[in-house]
């Protein structure tokens, strides 16, 4: 386990002992893996499933669904009504107060950048709102990218 008596010259021979090194390393490796578990973030999303050919292509939106509309600007709208973007929160507030369900979806513009939806999705859930739905774009093509002018 630790040390060798003889060997070819006849006197002690003092080598490392490996295993409690490797002891000590497995027992970080456990520790790492177990904290790794507990820094991953995110958000939960649900997919949409995807499209079936004989499928009707855009089915008009329920009268009881609220719809926030983001356009570039940023513009917003719930239900096609505009609303200014400092008085967002208040609105959706409004909006959902007689409300035992509090879903919204939102529906971006193409060309918006990042910030503008994630400014839509974060009134949403200031004001209340428990789901919050992201509504996908028509596949018609792929998306173009415009870049985003620096300032």
């Amino acid at each position: 386990m630790g040390m060798g008596v003889g060997g070819a010259k006849g006197g002690p021979q003092s080598d490392i002992n490996m295993t409690p090194m490797i002891d000590v390393l497995l027992v970080l490796l456990i520790i790492f893996m177990v904290v790794q578990q507990g820094l991953q973030r995110g958000v939960s999303v649900q997919i949409p499933p995807p499209p079936e050919e004989n499928q009707v292509a855009q089915q008009p939106p329920d009268e009881q669904q609220i719809v926030l509309e983001v356009k570039p600007g940023p513009v917003f709208a719930i239900n096609q009504q505009p609303v200014e973007g400092a008085n967002l929160e208040n609105r959706l507030r409004e909006v959902f107060a007689g409300r035992p369900r509090k879903v919204i979806f939102v529906k971006g513009e193409e060309n918006l950048t990042y910030k503008e939806v994630i400014r839509a999705v974060d009134a949403s859930r200031a004001a209340g709102i428990t789901v919050v739905g992201l509504v996908p774009r028509p596949t018609v093509g792929p998306a173009t990218v415009t870049p985003v002018p620096q300032s």
